[in-house]
């Protein structure tokens, strides 16, 4: 089976939405999916030489598939390596992370964006070392607004400490124009392209949506199940 689906698109569970992500890198430290994670980790290390990569957008081409359980256990997989890890959730219309966490939504990036809540009393802590989060927040009636007034930068610039890494979980490129505004913000975007379930001219209206704002495309995470998270397998490609 190849990397993308020629016939009529297939989704993988959407349950993430109604329930969160599947935190297989926190329950399951020693299985061989958390292991991929980590060499995941790995590989965008060796493209990150200089230390500088302090920013990464985690998406994809199109709902559904898979770039919020990618961006959570990515970010429980740097935490439990020492980094200190905040987690953004910027998919304010389909939020994960407060679920995913099991936190409170009632402050979130929403409210940091409009003004309605300061960083240091929306962020929360989470029960992994390491690893706080910024939650979504109530849903916005203008969410690619409030994206566009750019005080994200002032979170990405809150955390620019040596050992800190921001990650931020954005829309699909193809559905909105968030994931543009916050490539424009951070130090690099990895897309999650599951295999069989990605069309080809989907990704690559991705990829050339994002080539436009001049995006850092580090590379991509291919995702090979279409079922679970138990059966997942993850592989990096540099660009």
């Amino acid at each position: 089976m190849g990397l993308f689906n020629k016939s009529p698109k297939k989704k993988l569970n959407d349950d993430s939405s109604k329930f969160g992500v599947n935190l297989v890198a926190e329950l399951y430290p020693t299985s061989s999916v958390s292991e991929q994670f980590r060499t995941v980790m790995t590989n965008i290390s060796f493209a990150n030489i200089n230390g500088d990569l302090k920013s990464i957008m985690v998406t994809s081409s199109d709902p559904s598939e898979g770039k919020s359980t990618f961006s959570a256990n990515l970010a429980v997989t740097y935490a439990k390596q020492g980094r200190n890890v905040v987690l953004v959730d910027a998919d304010m219309r389909r939020p994960t992370v407060h679920k995913s966490f099991n936190i409170s939504n009632q402050k979130g990036l929403s409210t940091i964006l409009s003004g309605n809540s300061t960083i240091e009393d929306t962020i929360k802590y989470t029960s992994i070392d390491n690893l706080n989060v910024i939650t979504s927040g109530p849903i916005p009636p203008n969410a690619s607004a409030l994206l566009g007034n750019r005080k994200i930068v002032d979170i990405i610039n809150k955390f620019n400490k040596p050992n800190d890494l921001v990650i931020v979980d954005v829309p699909p490129v193809n559905t909105m124009t968030d994931a543009s505004i916050v490539s424009t913000t951070v130090d690099g975007t990895i897309f999650v392209l599951p295999q069989g379930v990605t069309e080809k001219k989907r990704a690559k209206m991705a990829v050339e949506q994002l080539k436009k704002v001049n995006a850092n495309i580090l590379g991509a995470v291919m995702n090979m199940s279409k079922d679970n998270m138990t059966n997942d397998y993850y592989y990096y490609y540099s660009k």
